[in-house]
């Protein structure tokens, strides 16, 4: 019996495949395929098959013995959730205020950064002074300067209804 010891932080195992490993065929919707894990000295190891694959492994005396293995119905993955604000109408957003003449739209500019920066579009870079944010374009490497208008919970709704309606 081959006892492998697992500690909890130890678990790095790949998700499942949108193939069978073996034959490179595309898995289809309520397709039964099989699942082995395999343990190579300190990393563990995943294979995904079909069933015609799983039952050329089981005959092929060759084959490494899994310590565990299941079966599974696959099931295609669902589409991502449409995002509540695409990036693109933020960044472009955040791009007409800020050449905007009016300067009553920081608060607006201030959040718009911040989902931008989340979203791994804009990133921060040392600020001159503890007013200012300073964010460069990941793609592009433009550089944005932003007013920190010290925000405060008292403010997060009218802010958030500012934004609300500029998107509107």
């Amino acid at each position: 019996m081959l006892v492998v010891p697992i500690m909890l932080n130890d678990w790095n195992i790949k998700s499942r495949s949108t193939t069978c490993q073996a034959t490179g065929e595309p898995f289809e919707e309520d397709q039964i395929f099989f699942t082995l894990l395999f343990c190579d000295g300190e990393e563990y190891k995943r294979l995904d098959l079909c069933e015609t694959a799983w039952e050329a492994r089981k005959i092929d005396p060759t084959q490494p013995i899994p310590f565990s293995y299941w079966r599974s119905k696959y099931e295609i993955p669902p589409p991502p959730p449409p995002e509540t604000l695409k990036k693109d109408d933020a960044e472009g957003m955040l791009r007409r205020l800020l050449a905007s003449p009016e300067a009553n739209h920081r608060n607006a500019c201030y959040i718009l950064a911040i989902m931008l920066e989340r979203k791994k579009i804009l990133k921060p870079l040392a600020s001159p002074d503890a007013s200012t944010l300073l964010y460069e374009h990941a793609s592009t490497g433009e550089t944005f300067i932003i007013t920190d208008p010290h925000l405060s919970l008292e403010n997060l709704l009218e802010v958030q209804q500012e934004v609300g309606a500029l998107l509107g």
